[in-house]
């Protein structure tokens, strides 16, 4: 792999979390947080499209198409991870408190 395809599976992952971003908003972590999962996805795409031979987009040695793919349903995950709240417990009744008579 030549260090331009490196350059181009690094740039790629970080617009894609930039427009990612853009479109469902939020807080700066956010913006953080979706490049780290299109960075993640993109390339576990490439390796995974690499390893099974399958070719589409492919830039050079890049599987663009399938890191594309990939890197857009990590984003999607992690949204949908990173707004779902834990359900609260069932709470127990309270038991009345005895207050002491003097």
């Amino acid at each position: 792999m030549t260090i331009q395809a490196v350059l181009l599976g690094i740039i790629a992952p970080i617009f894609f979390g930039a427009v990612f971003h853009l479109w469902r908003g939020g807080a700066t972590w956010r913006l953080g947080l979706y490049i780290a999962l299109a960075m993640v996805g993109f390339w576990v795409g490439h390796l995974v499209g690499t390893r099974l031979g399958w070719e589409f987009l492919k830039v050079g040695s890049l599987q663009m198409g399938i890191g594309t793919i990939s890197a857009i349903l990590f984003m999607l995950l992690g949204h949908w991870l990173s707004f779902k709240q834990p359900e609260a417990e069932t709470a127990r009744p309270k038991r009345p408190t005895r207050s002491v008579r003097r």
